[in-house]
């Protein structure tokens, strides 16, 4: 039997304990404390009824072990080994489950996703390939059903993308995206070259979950609001009025433009979408600055300046180097074929949230 789950269950017994005090001595039953506490009371009871049939089942092998070793009947033994398979199959399945209630599901996951896709070093050869990375999560995007929105562009003269943010919506949408924040590497001939050499240029990926406006609150004395004329590829101007809009965020600094539309209310409103997510992401990275003195960093989501991933050319490959993971096949993934690489971060990830249990009830 796992001893890690076992001091777990005793320690979920204490909580459910005084969590059930707790709700004896509230009064005020529409009160939100006592939505939570029941809710918690569910999640602890669920939890416990999943390990005393985890119990129930190791003890239940144990008992077949028994008569297995005292059977001289050849088809009761093998009925008992059959009985013994089925149950260990069983026990494993429970344990699967009881990791994954104390795992959970960060609320952030099923949110919708604001990406943001930067040229890095390399100049004009750095903006094709973030137009290319563009490119590949719109096509993944599209296999998973998920809706794109752009939300503000900055394209070159060639096509590529100086910058893009974009909103993806969809069942999970932050899930399945948060591992991909972080420099994307890729090394080829670039179209620029004329000698044949193999450059190396960088994109950066942000990913930020959609924050509502309840959720992150923006008052209007803390923002400063500049208008400008929108202009297209190649200096072309694409409005004569004032239509795009720079917000900056007085209290963090924090500074977002939105040009995409024709509409100045519709740049502000979607320039204000981005700036809510970077306002609670900066709030994020500063908890995570105070856990990080606490425990060592996980590798979970990919840090926006940690090179994740190299797409490299000449030898047709992809390479994650959170996963030391390498598929030798670039054209499928830039296709939009991520799903391989997400599967292997998201049990990484599982791994990482399993081990930092276990550390933590040591």
């Amino acid at each position: 039997m796992n001893e890690i789950l076992k001091k777990i269950k005793e320690i979920k017994q204490e909580t459910l304990a005084k969590v059930t005090n707790s709700i004896q001595n509230i009064t005020d039953y529409s009160s939100q404390e006592y939505i939570n506490l029941l809710k918690e009371k569910d999640n602890l009871e669920k939890y416990l009824k999943y390990y005393e049939d985890y119990e129930k089942t190791y003890k239940d092998i144990e008992d077949a072990k028994e008569l297995i070793e005292n059977e001289k009947d050849y088809e009761m033994k093998k009925f008992y080994q059959e009985e013994i398979e089925r149950l260990t199959n069983k026990l494993e399945k429970i344990e699967h489950e009881l990791w994954k209630m104390l795992i959970g599901e960060s609320e952030e996951d099923n949110k919708n996703v604001i990406i943001e896709i930067r040229a890095g070093t390399g100049g004009e050869e750095a903006a094709l390939f973030a137009a290319d990375l563009f490119r590949m999560y719109s096509k993944f995007a599209d296999k998973m059903k998920f809706k794109i929105e752009i939300l503000n562009t900055n394209y070159t003269d060639l096509g590529g993308i100086k910058e893009i943010s974009f909103l993806v919506s969809g069942k999970n949408a932050y899930r399945t995206f948060k591992y991909e924040s972080g420099t994307h590497r890729v090394q080829r001939v670039p179209i620029t070259e004329a000698s044949g050499r193999i450059h190396t240029s960088t994109a950066t990926v942000i990913v930020l979950p959609e924050m509502e406006e309840k959720e992150v609150v923006i008052k209007d004395d803390e923002i400063e609001m500049e208008t400008f004329k929108a202009g297209g590829p190649g200096g072309q101007n694409v409005n004569k009025n004032e239509c795009a809009i720079r917000i900056r965020h007085l209290p963090t600094g924090i500074v977002v433009t939105c040009a995409d539309e024709r509409s100045l209310h519709q740049n502000k409103m979607k320039a204000l979408k981005i700036l809510r997510a970077k306002i609670a992401q900066l709030e994020r990275e500063k908890q995570e600055e105070e856990l990080r003195k606490q425990r060592r960093q996980q590798v979970k989501t990919g840090d926006r300046s940690e090179k994740i991933r190299t797409y490299n050319f000449p030898q047709n490959r992809v390479t994650d180097h959170r996963i030391n993971l390498t598929i030798q096949n670039l054209e499928s993934i830039l296709e939009g074929n991520l799903e391989q690489i997400i599967e292997e971060l998201q049990k990484m990830e599982i791994l990482e949230k399993i081990e930092e249990i276990k550390q933590s009830v040591k």
